[in-house]
């Protein structure tokens, strides 16, 4: 009993091929693979200042600046509440507008 409105097992494994294409490709859009090969031992000379996510993500070598501003921030007393609550109130939030923190 097969009706023409019926899809063929064909048309819905093309179907989900399609589907699985689509995916595969905001997946890759999403989450880039980290080179392997290509890494670079120093930082890009358009960033003035290393970031940890290059190190992190693109497997960059840390530089001795970098580390030296990480071991500040290690050895940096915590910020009062008062501080922090300064800061918070200054930040925009997502909107990046600070007349409404979040």
């Amino acid at each position: 009993m097969n009706s023409s409105n019926t899809p063929n097992d064909g048309d819905f494994a093309r179907w989900v091929d399609e589907k699985s294409e689509v995916l595969k490709y905001e997946l890759g859009e999403r989450f880039p693979v980290p080179p392997t090969e290509l890494h670079v031992s120093s930082p890009h000379p358009e960033t003035a200042h290393q970031k940890l996510e290059e190190v992190l993500l693109e497997h960059e070598q840390p530089s001795e600046e970098f580390l030296e501003e990480v071991a500040a921030l290690e050895h940096a007393p915590p910020l009062s509440d008062d501080e922090l609550a300064r800061q918070a109130l200054a930040a925009g939030g997502g909107d990046n507008d600070p007349a409404t923190p979040e």
